[in-house]
């Protein structure tokens, strides 16, 4: 009985801040999925990063846009920059591991696309320089964060925009990071292509 307990509190914590969540983050949700409607509609691209457990949600977010989310749809033009692993590893062999996005933002980022940044704490140095190198690029930036927005913080432009999820704790921001994302999907396809359910 001890062990149904944990899990029945578990269940209960994720509720509690995915109902918080939904108070907290529909307007920035609303905000950003209108940046990726305009990026789309005018021919511009999303690229995509995060580490660990975030690139996890990344490369999901990249294959809901290329593929599908719930409905048959054109593909929409999206790179998971986490997912090379070769180009990372040259990148952190010939450079450094805090220039595997920056480089391949510098490369790929053109005026019109938008860099979306997935990270629980804010804190990465190369999720940082991501940032600045999409920025120098004339991109446009979507942080998906904790309620703790770390560094990241520091150089996000007014025009950038943050969705904060209302917790400090790392397994439930990325369970919460990831019914964002599915918002963005539901939202963009929606205006795009209107919505069969």
């Amino acid at each position: 009985m001890e062990l149904q307990e944990r899990i029945i509190s578990q269940f209960h914590y994720h509720m509690g801040c995915a109902a918080y969540s939904a108070e907290q983050l529909p307007k920035d949700v609303e905000i950003a999925s209108q940046m990726l409607h305009e990026c789309f509609i005018q021919e511009g691209k999303v690229l995509i990063c995060g580490n660990g457990a975030n690139a996890a949600n990344a490369h999901h977010f990249c294959a809901a846009l290329l593929s599908r989310f719930r409905q048959e749809r054109p593909s929409l033009p999206a790179f998971n920059l986490s997912a090379d692993s070769v180009t990372m590893s040259a990148i952190e062999r010939d450079a450094s591991f805090q220039e595997v996005y920056a480089k391949q933002i510098t490369a790929l980022g053109q005026q019109g696309d938008i860099l979306v940044v997935l990270s629980d704490n804010g804190n990465c140095g190369n999720l940082i320089q991501a940032i600045q190198a999409a920025h120098d690029r004339l991109l446009q930036v979507i942080c998906i964060t904790g309620q703790n927005q770390g560094d990241m913080a520091t150089v996000l432009d007014p025009d950038d925009v943050a969705i904060r999820i209302p917790s400090d704790n790392e397994t439930n921001i990325l369970q919460l990071q990831l019914v964002t994302i599915h918002c963005l999907c539901d939202l963009i396809d929606f205006q795009l292509f209107g919505s069969n359910t």
